[in-house]
């Protein structure tokens, strides 16, 4: 069952937050990497390079975890369990500039060297929301 995202995540999703994205492989272990987030104001929305081991794991098993921490503490942050709902190539080139503005100040300057790189926009929807109890 879909949870809506407090608040406060919304707040971090349109920060340059850092994030860090699990989905598993085939044998079931984690694959775990950083990458940019923001929302749509209803789902976590991320942007990655097509033809990678995060986009061959999302298409054969949806779930996926987030962790999105605040950038000015990164001992708050939220984690989210839930499954992808999406993923195009449509509007992938012209959000991982937005991103890029976002995290960077400056046009996305393609890491990979490859400016004709495929970008899938990916779409998640939460089970579950947790944030960290502080000690």
């Amino acid at each position: 069952m879909p949870v809506a995202l407090p608040d406060a995540l919304l707040e971090l999703l349109r920060k340059p937050s850092p994030c860090f994205v699990a989905t598993l492989m085939a044998d079931g272990s984690p694959q775990l990497t950083e990458t940019w987030v923001t929302t749509d104001g209803e789902h976590v929305v991320l942007n990655i390079v097509g033809g990678m081991q995060k986009e061959r794991n999302l298409r054969r098993d949806p779930r996926i975890a987030v962790n999105v921490a605040d950038p000015d503490d990164v001992a708050r942050f939220f984690e989210v369990r839930g499954r992808v709902v999406s993923m195009t190539s449509e509007g992938g080139k012209e959000g991982i500039d937005e991103l890029s503005q976002k995290y960077l100040g400056i046009p996305y300057p393609y890491f990979s060297g490859n400016p004709d790189e495929t970008r899938l926009v990916v779409t998640i929807e939460a089970d579950k929301v947790n944030t960290p109890m502080r000690g």
